[in-house]
């Protein structure tokens, strides 16, 4: 069996890709690189790819969507999980977030994975995303 070499992308269905695709350019840096909208299904999806980097993070709109809050103890998609090369990255992501408004807990030691810190906030529509590095030595 081939061996899996990489998350291509990570699809997420949000309540209005208008309001979603500026928040993840904002705050995270991506780009979009494509949009499209079958006139068929109305779903809409956009593709927003980080600079230099292989993967693509697509935000999926479905027509009439009638869901609740975004809730990780559902099954199904728990939270998304990012990483930076050192906990002075880290540190910048609190002032980036911090820089945008966005509500954040600040970096605290993993309760999950010894010797790592997480900067935990959520997008517009309550996906909780987070940002990790390893603990300074």
């Amino acid at each position: 069996m081939p061996k899996l070499t990489n998350l291509y992308h990570l699809a997420l269905a949000v309540t209005d890709v208008d309001r979603s695709v500026p928040f993840y350019e904002r705050v995270l840096e991506l780009t979009e690189t494509t949009r499209r909208e079958d006139p068929e299904t109305g779903i809409r999806k956009v593709y927003l790819r980080a600079p230099g980097e292989d993967f693509y993070v697509v935000l999926v709109q479905h027509p009439a969507t009638e869901r609740g809050s975004f809730d990780g103890r559902r099954t199904g998609l728990d939270h998304i999980a990012f990483k930076v090369d050192s906990y002075a990255a880290l540190k910048e992501w609190e002032q980036r977030l911090a820089d945008y408004s966005v509500t954040y807990t600040p970096a605290t030691a993993s309760r999950s994975v010894p010797g790592a810190s997480v900067v935990v906030f959520s997008d517009p529509d309550g996906i909780q995303l987070e940002v990790w590095s390893d603990l300074p030595a």
